[in-house]
């Protein structure tokens, strides 16, 4: 079951309207009296839309000369709906409420840093962690005994150098000569 909707067309209307006006119970009289209220009232709303436009035009001259401008206008409506937001009680209630929050969350990372750095501190004096230290330094004075040769001291990173140091001036230089300055 499906019902056709149909819009109404100009022809239409004019027949709603007719019927409207012959069913209602009105005199000639009763209806020229409806018509020249209806005409007295269109009068007076263009009066009045002119009259606005005249105040409208009037507001903007005088806004121009104190210099206000629509960014002005618009940063001191904001600067006061600001204002308003934050003396709201709800504004007052949701600050408090998310200070108190940040408190919280604060504490909380605080007291979590704190136990992560207590476990780091029991881990690195853990036997096992221990026993991992010794064989990195024995695995670093093991590369710089092959690296450096017996009695060599510094630092890690400066054997580390040394050997990329050592290794670049062996790397042989793809010096570019010009054919008839070799020897044959």
């Amino acid at each position: 079951w499906q019902t056709r909707y149909t819009p109404f067309r100009e022809a239409d209307e004019d027949i709603v309207s007719e019927v409207n006006l012959n069913n209602s119970i009105m005199t000639e009289e009763e209806r020229e009296e409806i018509q020249q209220e209806l005409a007295k009232l269109e009068e007076e709303i263009n009066t009045l839309k002119q009259v606005l436009s005249s105040k409208e035009k009037q507001h903007a001259e005088l806004k121009q000369k104190l210099g206000i401008t629509p960014l002005s206008e618009f940063r001191n409506n904001f600067t006061k709906g600001w204002h308003d937001m934050q003396s709201s009680t709800a504004y007052r209630k949701t600050s408090e409420t998310l200070t108190s929050a940040g408190q919280k969350t604060s504490a909380a990372f605080s007291t979590l840093g704190t136990a992560i750095t207590r476990k780091f501190g029991d881990m690195r004096n853990s036997p096992s962690f221990k026993s991992f230290e010794e064989r990195v330094e024995n695995t670093v004075s093991n590369i710089k005994t092959k690296v450096g040769g017996p009695g060599t001291g510094g630092s890690f990173e400066e054997v580390l150098s040394s050997a990329a140091n050592a290794t670049s001036q062996e790397t042989p230089t793809n010096n570019l000569t010009d054919i008839s300055e070799r020897p044959c």
